[in-house]
């Protein structure tokens, strides 16, 4: 601990020693009673009481220092993916566990081991059961080094056999880890005799009647001379079948298959090629697709009275679910084009005049989306809709940030969607102030710069059986370019504007009491999501009745759940359930009145990790080496204590902490002046002099 002065003079300190010095002096210069040793003593006391208290009015600075050894970090990731389990020997797969678990005594007390396990997620703690579905070894890396930023991380333990499936390549993550990367290398690299499926392309809808092509990957190792047959079969009936050739000891080819799509509904389709003699696995053998056959695309209509860069970017968007055919159309053409039609129309920055020809539209039950902009007709667009009022006095416009809304709960956007929309360029809209009218619920607000507003920039409404929206802002093409130059795609706009439409042309027919899944197949180990809307006589929304559901397996086990109440309407999260098809029965009732929905949802099986049998140990020893560190085999693990202690660069680091204070809020030093002024006052007391 020392003393320091900052923008203080050092030579305060003479001045308040010498203060002291007079101070005493004045004090006992003519003493009465006192002795000459005592009149020094009590002398020296005064003197330092008094320069100490001068010292504490110019106040200087107390710094202390410690010192914080931090031990070094070593991180154990351990690959839970069923690979581990399907393609590494016993004899490795057992040393590698019993090793990790040891490494952590072996090290002692010097290091501080966290240890971990992880397939797409991290989890804590190691494995033995090797039961992850799915693999990504970029998201481990980047979830330990955001885990332990500014942490003396000494070195990585990376245990798998090089193969992921979801995710980036894990080189480039791995640059981030500033460490010494020890990767354990997993499974086998020798190819073995094997048939496998290692992917299939397809588009998950198509039309009744018409035909769909499917592309198969198939692959065959050690089998050159062998034929391999393959076979498709629809809900358990064969529809293809060839047999192929096997050419080479490492054999690939691209197969294109034409189905017809003859029934209506989720359809099963199983693609399998049969075994060969003495093959490694038949799990990759078989690979199983859904195919959601749709009896025709709902039709939308999209009007507008002059081009804008927006009408292509809102097109490509809703198309981008096969669900949907856009129509674009000038209103001068409307004379052409049957409403009647479409199941939906987008009115795109229209004037009055154009709202006054579209009276028989806007009495109609068709729903609308109203989209507004720098040249329309605010007053028209007030009129025609009951979710939002505009007022603007001016032909001033502002720019304005799309700021989701966590309450809203007509409809469900991801998670990364809601966070891209928040990050994307601002809408134009006009200056004025904005009103949410009635029961309508408000998706994205307006942000003004840094100011958040309840403005709406996307509401939607429902009121007698009609739904609406309206988006006060033009300039989606802005966001359709922002957000491919970000992120290399246009997911976010195009689930944005798809789940619009979908939300707006649901259930036009409006049925009292509706069931619908979040998406009709869902991955084994994913949650299954449900929503439920109920309406009363006057085809309000209300959720005040409970609603139960009854999900039966093909092989007839029922799970009964409730669902829970969210907004106006109903959502469920059923959970994971085991791989199959399922129906559901859900009922409820309102008043004397009971409403039964039906439909059907399908689970279905991962095989990504069975695909792919031969390790990829060029990549883990790519790491390691990029890193500083090395690659070894499980019956090296032995090795790996006296590798991490004999490592140079992994040492304890020690932290200097300094600290400043005011001398006043040193304890001790008043302490030290209270037993000065005591001992002062005992001594005079004692001899007479006071």
């Amino acid at each position: 601990m020392s003393l320091t002065w900052g923008t203080v003079s050092v030579w305060w300190v003479p001045a308040c020693i010498v203060l002291g010095f007079l101070y005493a002096w004045f004090m006992y210069r003519k003493p009465v009673q006192l002795v000459k040793g005592m009149r020094y003593t009590l002398f020296a006391f005064r003197a330092l009481v008094v320069s100490f208290l001068a010292l504490l009015l110019v106040s200087p600075l107390v710094r202390s220092t410690s010192y914080l050894p931090q031990k070094p970090v070593v991180l154990i990731a351990q690959d839970n993916s069923e690979s581990i389990k399907f393609f590494s020997k016993s004899k490795d797969l057992g040393l590698s566990v019993n090793g990790l678990a040891r490494l952590k005594a072996e090290l002692g007390n010097d290091y501080e081991v966290h240890d971990f396990a992880f397939d797409k997620d991290l989890h804590d703690g190691l494995t033995r059961t090797f039961q992850g579905k799915q693999t990504d070894i970029s998201a481990a890396l980047q979830q330990l080094n955001e885990r332990f930023v500014n942490r003396n991380i000494g070195a990585l333990v990376l245990a798998t056999d090089g193969l992921y499936n979801l995710g980036t390549d894990p080189t480039y993550e791995a640059r981030n880890i500033k460490t010494s990367i020890y990767t354990i290398a997993l499974g086998d690299t020798i190819p073995r005799r094997d048939l496998l499926i290692s992917n299939v392309n397809y588009n998950k809808t198509a039309f009744l009647g018409n035909d769909f092509e499917v592309e198969i990957l198939a692959e065959a190792y050690q089998s050159a001379g062998e034929h391999m047959r393959l076979s498709i079969t629809q809900d358990g009936r064969q529809v293809y079948a060839q047999n192929i050739a096997i050419t080479s000891a490492a054999f690939k080819k691209i197969i294109p298959v034409k189905l017809n799509a003859d029934k209506k509904g989720i359809r099963k389709f199983t693609i399998n090629l049969a075994p060969v003699k003495n093959e490694l696995s038949v799990q990759n053998n078989t690979e199983t697709i859904y195919i959601d056959v749709l009896d025709a695309r709902q039709k939308i209509l999209l009007l507008y009275d002059g081009p804008h860069p927006d009408l292509a970017v809102i097109k490509q968007g809703i198309e981008s679910n096969k669900n949907f055919e856009v129509k674009t159309s000038l209103l001068s053409d409307i004379a052409s084009v049957k409403p009647g039609d479409y199941s939906m129309a987008i009115l795109y920055q229209l004037s009055a005049g154009s709202y006054s020809k579209l009276q028989y539209l806007l009495q109609s039950k068709t729903p609308l989306w109203h989209i507004a902009g720098t040249q329309t007709n605010l007053s028209a667009v007030n009129a025609a809709q009951k979710a939002v009022k505009v007022t603007s006095n001016s032909q001033e416009v502002q720019e304005t940030f799309a700021q989701p809304v966590s309450s809203f709960s007509a409809f469900t956007l991801t998670d990364s969607t809601l966070n891209k929309l928040s990050k994307l360029p601002p809408l134009l809209a006009a200056f004025g102030n904005y009103e949410v009218l009635g029961t309508a619920s408000v998706l994205l607000k307006q942000k003004i710069g840094s100011v958040e507003t309840p403005y709406p920039l996307l509401a939607f409404n429902d009121e007698g059986g009609r739904k609406s929206a309206v988006l006060t802002g033009e300039g989606i093409w802005r966001w359709q370019l922002a957000e491919y130059r970000e992120f290399g795609n246009h997911h976010a706009v195009e689930e944005l504007l798809s789940q619009t439409v979908q939300y707006l042309t649901a259930n036009t027919n409006r049925q009292r009491f509706r069931v619908y899944a979040s998406k009709n197949v869902f991955d084994e180990g994913e949650n299954v999501l449900l929503n439920a809307e109920l309406y009363n006589d006057a085809l309000e929304l209300i959720n005040t009745p409970d609603v139960k559901i009854n999900l039966k397996s093909q092989s007839g086990k029922n799970y009964s759940f409730l669902f829970t109440r969210s907004g106006q309407s109903y959502q469920l999260n059923a959970g994971t359930l085991p791989i199959g098809e399922y129906t559901y029965t859900a009922t409820t009732s309102n008043g004397k009145k009971a409403f039964t929905a039906n439909g059907q949802i399908t689970v279905k099986q991962l095989n990504l990790e069975t695909r792919q049998s031969t390790a990829n140990h060029q990549l883990l020893r790519n790491m390691a080496a990029q890193s500083g560190g090395q690659m070894l085999l499980p019956s090296q693990i032995s090795k790996l204590a006296d590798l991490i202690r004999k490592n140079e660069n992994i040492k304890t680091v020690v932290y200097e902490d300094k600290r400043y204070s005011d001398l006043i809020d040193v304890e001790w030093f008043f302490v030290l002046i209270l037993l000065l002024l005591s001992a002062e006052w005992f001594l005079r007391k004692r001899e007479g002099e006071i």
